[in-house]
């Protein structure tokens, strides 16, 4: 990749493998020009869209559009001055490149490890009434993927109070009879995708909740109307950030798309004196002319090895049992140990104590907060319990809900105003439970003294991180007046605080996030914890739709899933073992249910799948995901993996429903290296040996599934 810069016409071509981004300064206003498949260094990029000039400001695909001087579509920011007027106006005034990528002071990012994996150029844009300056921040990357977030710093005598800053925005020419592309959903049925045709005027997605929500993720793709897996045009845009967040798309009467990404500007304001200075999040654009199968994998890459961090980043990720399911809050020492001598006798290697081991926790209604160990369910403590589970072979790991405080706890008694809330009005409680203030440091410390002093003296090896209500009463005891509109983003700061310094203190822990499932699936919580708990729906029919809609953006190595009992708790349907197991290995594999009630025909089934999964699980985790069949089109799902150098590739099938007398079904696969041949081994034994180019064109023959809820899988192995 590269940056070129033509001085005399003032443009900036960032260039990658495969796709160009294309800017030119007009009038001094960024002009955004292009964005799509690469054009080379040498040619005439100017003229790439018909703006000239002296053109109105309503008619100008920008980079960082203004309001209040002509541009009357959806700004990218909006400042009040002290004398309560809004209008600024952003010109150019100068750039500078380098390679490489910088860090974000105090956010999550896409990082680099070396210089030649990115280069960067910040555009210095500064409104010359007020002396604001924002800097506009692009990262290159060699997959093609981009980076972008702004700075604002206010250089001025006055004091500045930001009312929006947006992270990203683009305006593209002749895409108004394009679509757009989202995830949305609710708790248990996260992550389904969404399409419709675009318009004149705007669609707006977000959430408003403190966290990115089960109900949108922080993503939004315009498409062209024929993308598909393989083909067509994907312009995307995700969110690194984890709470309050705005995505929207508006075409005006020319047919030109705005697109933009950002905090979202409702009930947000942020107050910058003299010398102060305000940093957005960052936004990862990708650009894809291979539909969305590439749209995805660019993500997946760059997620994988340079959003997750740290020592299991690229280490296969442990086969756990969580007992959540099988004992709910009604346990002691001894049934946590049965639980895990049964996992040792199937090769689990880890165990998870959820919720109910702490404070006086006998239901959903108390303690949190009160991070001590329950003596009447664990009589010698953590410790103990933990020294019998490692005895057995397994790893120990625990769950916290660190972000929540019970009124019914020792912590609240002592602290009551720790808590979101606004002065004289009503605390809503969500579970029995409110959030803790994380904007302020002295709550930060105490979680933080908590958590350690339980991480420094039981040997745990995993942590399961949940969050289960939506932020209500965003304010805080100690902040003022005219910082109160700063809250919900000051408490996902001071929450990216506290995790990076945990994760710096441990790093040994692998951290799972979860928010009642996936309503905090987003690349914010990914930079500190390299998976994430994708939905508290188990049922495998609906996780067919979770894990393939999570998997547009979301590489595999990020996804949790588990098999669970039946009738499933959540929707009461009974699938087989077989398929539950073989939707959960397409994930961060392990069982959610009590190992022991296990019939010995359903312990034999386990230990193969056990067995397999740690044959194929670097695959699984570590490979090129390819979606052939989707949920959300029929009763047929599949998708593959494939190695690195395409040498191995894993397959899966499945089908919800029977039909009848039906025909032989061919399942054309992806990915493969068409020079190569493959010897194809299946659920019951050698399929055959194939080409290439024979299974990519012509296909795989799926062998008969008897009844509803039936899966199969193939393993394919080059032949040297």
């Amino acid at each position: 990749m590269a940056i070129y810069i033509d001085e005399s016409k003032k443009i900036f071509h960032l260039q990658s493998d495969h796709t160009s981004y294309v800017i030119q300064v007009i009038d001094g206003y960024p002009v955004h020009t292009y964005w799509g498949q690469r054009l080379q260094a040498d040619g005439d990029l100017a003229g790439l869209v018909p703006v000239t000039s002296h053109a109105f400001l309503d008619t100008m695909p920008q980079e960082y559009p203004q309001y209040g001087s002509g541009d009357f579509r959806s700004p990218a920011y909006q400042v009040q001055l002290e004398d309560g007027s809004r209008i600024t106006e952003l010109r150019y005034k100068g750039y500078s490149v380098s390679a490489g990528k910088p860090a974000l002071e105090g956010l999550p990012y896409v990082y680099t490890e070396a210089d030649d994996e990115a280069d960067t150029l910040v555009l210095e844009l500064e409104d010359a009434y007020t002396g604001m300056v924002v800097l506009l921040s692009y990262s290159m990357f060699t997959g093609g993927a981009i980076t972008r977030s702004a700075r604002f710093i206010n250089k001025g005598n006055g004091k500045l109070r930001l009312l929006r800053a947006l992270s990203a925005n683009v305006d593209l020419y002749g895409k108004g009879d394009h679509e757009l592309l989202y995830l949305s959903g609710h708790w248990a049925r996260e992550a389904h995708i969404q399409r419709r045709p675009l318009g004149p005027g705007g669609t707006n997605l977000g959430s408003r909740r403190g966290m990115s929500s089960h109900q949108h993720n922080p993503f939004a793709a315009v498409v062209s109307p024929d993308t598909g897996e393989d083909h067509g045009e994907v312009y995307a845009m995700n969110l690194v950030y984890s709470g309050n967040f705005h995505a929207e798309a508006e075409v005006d009467g020319f047919g030109l798309v705005r697109m933009a990404i950002g905090l979202n500007p409702f009930d947000f304001a942020w107050t910058l004196r003299p010398g102060e200075s305000f940093q957005t999040p960052e936004a990862v654009l990708v650009y894809s002319a291979e539909g969305l199968g590439g749209m995805s994998r660019i993500y997946h890459r760059l997620y994988r090895k340079r959003l997750c961090r740290g020592v299991h980043r690229d280490q296969e990720r442990p086969i756990l049992v969580n007992n959540w399911e099988a004992t709910y809050f009604n346990f002691n020492a001894d049934k946590i140990e049965t639980i895990a001598k049964a996992g040792a006798e199937l090769g689990i290697e880890l165990f998870v104590l959820d919720d109910g081991w702490f404070g006086k926790r006998d239901s959903d209604n108390s303690s949190l907060g009160d991070w001590v160990e329950d003596r009447r369910k664990l009589p010698n403590g953590l410790c103990d319990l933990a020294e019998r589970i490692n005895r057995h072979g397994l790893k120990f790991g625990l769950w916290f809900e660190p972000e929540m405080i019970s009124p019914d706890s020792e912590l609240y008694r002592a602290h009551p105003d720790w808590c979101l809330h606004a002065a004289g009005r009503r605390r809503s409680e969500a579970r029995w439970q409110l959030v803790l203030d994380l904007s302020r440091p002295e709550v930060r410390d105490y979680l933080y003294d908590a958590l350690a002093r339980i991480f420094t003296d039981v040997p745990i090896a995993y942590v399961k991180w949940d969050m289960n209500r939506a932020l209500t009463e965003i304010g805080s005891a100690t902040a003022s007046p005219e910082h109160q509109q700063e809250i919900a983003h000051r408490y996902m700061l001071g929450l990216y605080e506290l995790l990076e310094r945990l994760t710096t203190a441990f790093p040994e822990i692998l951290f799972e996030g979860c928010a009642s499932g996936g309503g905090r699936f987003d690349p914010g919580m990914l930079y500190y914890m390299p998976q994430v708990w994708t939905s508290d729906n188990t049922d495998a029919v609906e996780r067919l739709k979770i894990q393939y809609g999570t998997s547009l953006i979301y590489p595999v190595s990020t996804i949790g899933a588990h098999v669970s009992a039946v009738p499933n708790h959540q929707v009461g349907r009974e699938t087989p073992l077989k398929m539950r197991g073989e939707v959960a290995m397409s994930g961060n594999f392990g069982y959610e249910l009590d190992l022991t009630k296990f019939s010995e025909a359903e312990k034999a089934q386990v230990k193969e799948h056990i067995a397999i999964y740690k044959e194929i699980r670097s695959l699984v985790q570590q490979g090129d995901l390819y979606r052939l069949k989707s949920p959300f089109d029929g009763d047929e799902t599949s998708w593959m993996f494939v190695s690195e150098d395409k040498t191995e590739a894993l397959v899966f099938f499945f089908r919800v429903l029977a039909k009848p007398n039906p025909a032989s079904g061919m399942l054309r696969l992806k990915g493969l290296d068409e020079c190569l041949t493959y010897t194809v081994k299946g659920s019951d034994g050698i399929v055959g040996t194939y080409r290439g180019d024979r299974l990519m064109q012509a296909g795989l023959m799926i062998p008969q599934l008897a009844g509803d809820y039936a899966s199969t899988w193939f393993r394919l192995t080059a032949v040297h």
